[in-house]
């Protein structure tokens, strides 16, 4: 792919996985996606706590409206055309034992943060694409989906085969394609920062 030649030799699975964001709104099977899921719940975590929850709906499910309907209009421009859609939230908190109270979790967004990226992975491994969003109605979405407090809502994802471009704005249509990374001399230093 243009632009995505590794410095190094790694699997050619991160550098096919791209986030686009056509979806030709095919089904996707449940077996597909809870095996994207499984993937997800054998990510590392602190201690193990693995502070990772998914809520997911996919394409003609009862719960597909809903859950588009809590990305932000940008995003339910081009995301309501995938197969899947799921919704990543870190626990806060770690569980006391021993008659202990709960104490906050310092790890719990960069653990949840390894989950996507396993999602990411074993999706293009299946032939599926990913696209990770920020851009989510966070404040409704405790209401709506019946979430705990001490879960923050990270990320929503969505998931599909890739669609044809020119059903996206002109101006998405030219984003439409793999990003390029920068080199890892500028990112990864021995030693000493730089």
């Amino acid at each position: 792919m243009t632009g995505r030649n590794p410095d190094h030799p790694v699997e050619n699975l991160f550098v096919d996985r791209w986030s686009t964001r056509a979806f030709d709104g095919s089904e996707m099977p449940e077996a597909d996606l809870k095996t994207v899921l499984e993937a997800a719940r054998w990510s590392p975590s602190a201690f193990n706590i693995q502070p990772w929850r998914f809520v997911y709906a996919r394409r003609g499910d009862d719960h597909w409206e809903t859950l588009v309907n809590l990305l932000n209009p940008f995003n339910l421009d081009w995301a309501q055309h995938a197969s899947a859609l799921v919704y990543l939230f870190s626990d806060t908190e770690v569980d006391g034992k021993n008659d202990e109270p709960n104490r906050a979790s310092g790890t719990h967004s960069f653990d949840a943060g390894s989950a996507w990226a396993h999602i990411a992975l074993q999706a293009t491994a299946l032939g599926y694409h990913t696209h990770g969003m920020a851009g989510i109605l966070k404040e409704d979405i405790h209401q709506r989906l019946g979430v705990p407090d001490r879960f923050k809502p990270e990320i929503a994802i969505a998931i599909g085969r890739r669609g044809d471009a020119s059903q996206l704005s002109e101006s998405l249509q030219e984003r439409e394609t793999p990003s390029a990374r920068k080199p890892l001399s500028e990112i990864a230093f021995a030693g000493t920062w730089g």
